[in-house]
């Protein structure tokens, strides 16, 4: 009994071929297979194209997204941040919108971070450790200083937290004249 090929399977909506007989062979009794349904493949989605032709990033994040994302740092008023003594790493790394890993490399680059550990090794941080926290994040990515930039501002700038307060109350305040005028 000779081998043959049969093809049950349809590519591309081609027809199914019938296996060819050899010559002068007998037709061997035929087994009926019942035909399975050929699925039909959804039509690919065509990838829809930004009308601003924006180019892939591959994950970066232009510089005025940046800007715009400083704004948005959730961190209380002075009243409800010293209510509690302690922080965890998570809560403050959602407070900046941050990565923890970000918290611990600024810890060990930046000498006035000093967050307890517990027993068990975890990050506690203070309201006074939020708060250089913040002046971090603000030379850093407020103000586009470079580690090495940072530390030799905060080195050579000793009253740097009392500039910083300054610079926050005249932003609440720049903030207030706005939406008074915005209410005019």
């Amino acid at each position: 009994m000779a081998l043959q090929q049969i093809a049950l399977f349809a590519f591309d909506d081609e027809p199914v071929a019938k296996p060819a007989q050899p010559a002068g062979e007998k037709p061997e009794q035929k087994t009926v297979v019942p035909e399975k349904p050929v699925l039909q493949k959804p039509e690919p989605e065509k990838i829809k194209i930004k009308s601003d032709n924006k180019k892939a990033t591959r994950g970066r994040i232009s510089l005025k997204e940046k800007e715009s994302g400083a704004d948005l740092i959730e961190i209380p008023e002075d009243d409800v941040l010293f209510e509690k003594k302690y922080y965890a790493i998570g809560i403050v790394a959602n407070m900046f919108k941050v990565n923890q890993s970000l918290l611990r490399y600024w810890e060990n680059e930046f000498d006035i971070l000093k967050p307890r550990k517990n027993g068990k090794g975890d990050r506690l941080f203070r309201p006074e450790d939020i708060k250089n926290l913040k002046l971090i994040y603000h030379l850093l990515r407020e103000r586009k200083y470079t580690l090495e930039g940072a530390k030799d501002f905060l080195k050579q700038n000793k009253r740097a937290d009392e500039k910083f307060a300054l610079i926050e109350s005249l932003k609440k305040l720049k903030g207030f004249l706005h939406e008074l005028k915005a209410d005019l």
